[in-house]
């Protein structure tokens, strides 16, 4: 028997738009990590870069199930001095940064290593439906 090594073209990725339109986070950051990594491909190898890229549009409209939870989820920024911890609510970081709340939660389902950082960077996350990316002709994917 020989172990099997796939061979990444990286002009083969694929584009991938998903739009979170009244999607639940959680679920969506699931998926999204899945496709980033390449788990959703049967040659799936757990120390490649087997992916595609994705494009999230809309992710101003993503919700969180549960009854209060867009009060009591809150995000924590630390700048490392006494006194430094800063808190913020799903909220308001919704109204400020609605792009940065998908890519934290994407960002902690994926792997805390180099292959991981360097996963990451396919993820492109907009807050409308206007994305820059219509040259490389994503193909649309519905989560659920």
């Amino acid at each position: 028997m020989k172990t099997f090594i796939p061979k990444i073209d990286p002009s083969n990725k694929k584009w991938h738009i998903i739009d979170l339109n009244d999607i639940v986070l959680g679920r969506a950051a699931c998926k999204v990590a899945d496709i980033l990594r390449g788990k959703n491909k049967p040659i799936f190898t757990p120390h490649m870069d087997c992916g595609d890229h994705v494009i999230i549009i809309n992710a101003e409209k993503v919700k969180v199930n549960g009854g209060n939870k867009q009060d009591q989820l809150r995000y924590y920024k630390y700048s490392g001095y006494p006194g430094g911890l800063r808190t913020t609510t799903f909220t308001e970081m919704i109204q400020k940064k609605p792009e940065h709340i998908f890519k934290l939660a994407v960002r902690r389902m994926l792997p805390k290593n180099k292959l991981g950082r360097k996963i990451y960077k396919k993820l492109h996350v907009y807050a409308g439906d206007n994305h820059p990316h219509a040259a490389q002709k994503p193909e649309e994917l519905k989560l659920f």
